[in-house]
C-alpha cells in the first residue's frame, strides 16, 4: 500500500517525508525541488508486538509497513500540464491514498507560490486540478460508453448513467470520494483510477510555537474544509517531527515530555493512514519471531494465511485464534488453550485486528 504525500510547493512535504522515513529527500526553498518522487518504507507502530515478543522471548520482532511517496509540488494549471503537472498526476494516480500537506504557518524565509498563507485556497487549488483531470478521464469513458450503447448491450446504458452522475458531481467541484456507490458501481470507479476517489488525510503543518495551541485559526479552516468532505485532519509540525526522528528512544521521550505530548505526530499519522486504507493487523508469535501481518478489512482466514505463504491458503484447514488481550492476560497460547480461550475458525471467518493466529494447513 502506497500513500502519496502531496501539496503546493514549499508547504513542508519533503520535511514531513524526511521525518517519516529518514530517507534523506532533498529540501530547498524553491518550487519543484522534488521532481522525481522519493519513496520510503515506514514501520507501523504497534505496541502489541513488543509485549507478545516479551511473552515468548522472541528472537525477532517484525512490524508491518506502509510505503510513502513524496510527490512533486503541484500548482494551478497542473491538469493542463503547468509546472510539473503531468508528472504529478501520473505519480498520484499510482498511490492508494493521499496525505495532503497544508501550510498553516507564516515564515518570511519560506516563499509561498501565492505570496499569501491561505490553507483553504491551497487545498482548493490542488483539489480542483485533480477534479479537472478526473473530468477529462470520465468524459472519455462516457463518450465510449455512449457509442457502445449501439451494440444493444444494456451494461453500457447503465455505465453511461453512472458516468453522467459522476461527471455532474465533478463539475460541481466535488471529489468522487464524497459520492456513494453500490458494489458494482464501485468496481467501475476503481477501474478508472480516478484521482479524487482516493481517500485523503489533510496534514495541517504548523509552526513550532503553535504546538499545543487550540486557537490556531488556520488549522480551524483546514478542519472545516476536511469535515465538509468527511475527511480527517492531523495537526503536525513537520520541522519538529524531523528533529524528533533523529533522536534515540530516551531523547525522544524527553523531547515529547517537554512539549506535553504523549505520542509523536508521525506515529499518529502512520496509524491514521493505516486506518484510512482500511487495513488491520493480525499477529503471529513464537520463540523464533513475533510478527504483524497486514490484510484489508473483511479478509477471510484462508486469504490471510496466504499472506504468510501460498501453501497456507491452498491447504487451509482452520485458524486457531486467541484475542491479543486474552493472550497477554493468560500468559501464552498454551495457557489460553487450557482455559478454553482458543477458538477454532473455518474458511468463512473474517480476520479481526489484534487476532493472534496459528494456521493449520495440509499440502
Amino acid at each position: 500500500m502506497k500513500l502519496g504525500v502531496v501539496g503546493l510547493p514549499n508547504v513542508g512535504k519533503s520535511t514531513l517525508f524526511n521525518a517519516i522515513t529518514q530517507a534523506g529527500a532533498e529540501i530547498a526553498n524553491y518550487p519543484f525541488c522534488t521532481i522525481e518522487p522519493n519513496v520510503g518504507v515506514v514501520a507501523v507502530p504497534d505496541e502489541r508486538l513488543d509485549k507478545l515478543a516479551a511473552l515468548y522471548d522472541s528472537r525477532k520482532v517484525t512490524p508491518t509497513y506502509l510505503k510513502f511517496v513524496d510527490i512533486a509540488g503541484l500548482v494551478k494549471g497542473a491538469s493542463r500540464g503547468e509546472g510539473l503537472g503531468n508528472k504529478f498526476l501520473s505519480h498520484i494516480r499510482e498511490v492508494d491514498a493521499i496525505v495532503h500537506v497544508v501550510r498553516c504557518f507564516a515564515d518570511s524565509n519560506v516563499t509561498h507560490v501565492s505570496d499569501k498563507i491561505d490553507p483553504v485556497s491551497d487545498m482548493a487549488t490542488i483539489n480542483l486540478e485533480l477534479i479537472l483531470a478526473d473530468i477529462e478521464t470520465v468524459n472519455a469513458r462516457l463518450s465510449k460508453a455512449v457509442n457502445m450503447q449501439k451494440t444493444g448491450d444494456k451494461k453500457y446504458k447503465t455505465e453511461a448513467a453512472l458516468l453522467g452522475r459522476i461527471l455532474a458531481h465533478l463539475e460541481s467541484e466535488k471529489p468522487v470520494r464524497t459520492m456513494q456507490f453500490d458494489e458494482d458501481e464501485q468496481a467501475l470507479v476503481e477501474d478508472m483510477f480516478l484521482l479524487t476517489s482516493k481517500p485523503v488525510i489533510y496534514a495541517a503543518n504548523i509552526a513550532e510555537d503553535d504546538i499545543g495551541q487550540r486557537d490556531n485559526e488556520l488549522v480551524k479552516k483546514v478542519v472545516e474544509y476536511a469535515e465538509a468532505e468527511n475527511a480527517e485532519t492531523l495537526v503536525i509540525c513537520a520541522k519538529v517531527e524531523e528533529e524528533l526522528s533523529r533522536l534515540d528512544a530516551e531523547e525522544k521521550a524527553m523531547f515529547l515530555e517537554s512539549y506535553g505530548i504523549e505520542e509523536s505526530g508521525l506515529n499518529r499519522l502512520v496509524k491514521k493512514c493505516y486506518k484510512l486504507l482500511r487495513l488491520v493487523s493480525y499477529l503471529t508469535a513464537g520463540e523464533k519471531e513475533t510478527r504483524a501481518w497486514t490484510v484489508t478489512e473483511g479478509t477471510k482466514a484462508p486469504q490471510a494465511a496466504g499472506k504468510i505463504h501460498s501453501d497456507f491458503e491452498k491447504g487451509f484447514i482452520r485458524a486457531e485464534i486467541v484475542d491479543y488481550n486474552t493472550m497477554l492476560e493468560l500468559g501464552g497460547y498454551n495457557q489460553a488453550k487450557e482455559k478454553g480461550k482458543v477458538r477454532s475458525e473455518g474458511k468463512d471467518y473474517v480476520i479481526k485486528d489484534g487476532d493472534v493466529v496459528l494456521f493449520r494447513f495440509n499440502v
